[in-house]
């Protein structure tokens, strides 16, 4: 059984947002991972697909949308 529970740390436990369905005084092992969805983004901060964009245009690549899955997976 696996679970994605969100906690914040307050600097010494972490605290689940919503109740965790554990068995108490039972051992856990946990993997942490931070949040991304919790960052901000700063407003300088290029949007991913525009420096994909980019990227094509100096490649000299036209036809991005139209063969995406090809450039992407080789197909």
């Amino acid at each position: 059984m696996s679970q994605r529970i969100h906690a914040t740390y307050d600097g010494e436990v972490l605290r689940p947002e919503n109740g965790a369905q554990l068995e108490a005084n039972t051992r856990y092992l946990l993997i942490v991972e931070k949040d991304e969805a919790d960052q901000e983004v700063s407003a300088d901060t290029p949007y991913p697909l525009s420096l994909i964009q980019d990227i094509a245009t100096d490649m000299g690549v036209t036809d991005l949308a139209e063969n995406h899955d090809r450039y992407a997976h080789g197909q």
